[in-house]
């Protein structure tokens, strides 16, 4: 007590600090009882899940599966919503402006981020989306047309590097895994070919089909069915092991060129701030649905390699997919339009 000071004032001062306490702490506690009533809510309607590209494809497959294991699992309907276009930026550009509640999430083949490398685009994937979970990766398989001479990788490069005007490749799009791919190899060996850009998989894979374009990487499921029929013949898969999909298919190092192994992956994302909690049920149960057999029956065959990572590992694998991507469109100065 103060010297001077009345016993009734210092009693009510100790009294309002008391008070303050256990409203300081009460305030804590409510916070956190909020929070895990968040969680235990979550979801509590229905949830749309944007998808970068068109119906039909791997990415829409696995984004389908896992949405409807999702939708099981929480008691909500997860229902997609396809909107292609702009190599993934327009179903990015949704999902970075709507709220960040987990009621809009974002599925998305890992183009979406290399776009951002190659075109000016209203968003940073750093810092404008939650990293939520990796679904899994597919390495690409590299194929030709029956008619070009190679029956090993060693053996197309020594082609393209003798007569470099009568070989193409075909990718999917620029930037894409495949297209990536290629600059690697071209600059690992010394080789230049025309490169073809295609608006997808099927544009690109019916001209090699038809002999308008010799060679195609391509994430594995676009191009197993091809393998096995003998329309397309395969030179190697980009894994470091061996695919049971495609057992007798050596790998990218076992052809000769060790350190070009690679994939192209699927993942799902949500605005940025998306609440702790909410990342947390979702990271629990898409790691759930990618070891689920009914997922994985549907997926492996086409090459799937499952992950379902949690949030943090999931964004130290991205800051090194947009570290490593970027050195290689810088080396072969890729833009759009090239």
């Amino acid at each position: 007590m103060v010297r001077g000071e009345s016993l009734t004032v210092c009693a009510r001062r100790h009294l309002g600090t008391q008070i303050c306490r256990h409203l300081g702490l009460a305030l804590i506690l409510a916070s956190c009882w909020a929070s895990g009533v968040n969680a235990q809510q979550y979801p509590s309607r229905p949830v749309k899940v944007v998808v970068g590209v068109p119906p039909g494809s791997l990415t829409d497959t696995v984004s389908r599966l896992v949405s409807q294991f999702l939708q099981e699992k929480l008691g909500q309907p997860f229902t997609i919503e396809n909107v292609a276009g702009a190599n993934t930026t327009l179903a990015a550009i949704q999902v970075a402006r709507s709220a960040p509640d987990g009621y809009t999430l974002l599925m998305n083949p890992s183009i979406f981020v290399i776009t951002p490398m190659l075109m000016n685009v209203p968003y940073d994937v750093a810092k404008d989306f939650t990293p939520i979970s990796n679904f899994g990766t597919v390495p690409l398989a590299f194929g030709v047309n029956p008619g070009v001479p190679a029956k090993t990788v060693k053996e197309f490069v020594t082609l393209a590097k003798a007569d470099p005007d009568k070989l193409i490749w075909g990718s999917e799009g620029v930037g894409s895994a495949g297209h990536l791919f290629m600059e690697r190899l071209q600059g690992e060996t010394g080789f230049k070919l025309l490169i073809v850009p295609y608006k997808g998989t099927t544009p690109a894979l019916t001209d090699l089909l038809g002999g308008r374009i010799s060679a195609m990487v391509s994430p594995m499921g676009n191009l197993t069915e091809q393998f096995r029929s003998g329309t397309v013949r395969p030179l190697a898969v980009t894994s470091k092991d061996r695919v049971n999909a495609l057992p007798d298919v050596p790998t990218i190092g076992e052809a000769g060129y060790p350190g070009l192994d690679t994939g192209s992956w699927f993942a799902a994302w949500g605005p940025k701030n998306m609440p702790q909690d909410v990342v947390a049920i979702l990271n629990r149960e898409i790691a759930e649905a990618m070891k689920s057999p009914r997922v994985l029956d549907r997926v492996v065959p086409q090459g799937l390699i499952p992950v379902g990572s949690n949030s943090a590992d999931f964004a130290a694998f991205q800051d090194e997919e947009i570290a490593k991507q970027g050195r290689i469109i810088r080396d072969a100065n890729i833009k759009m339009g090239n």
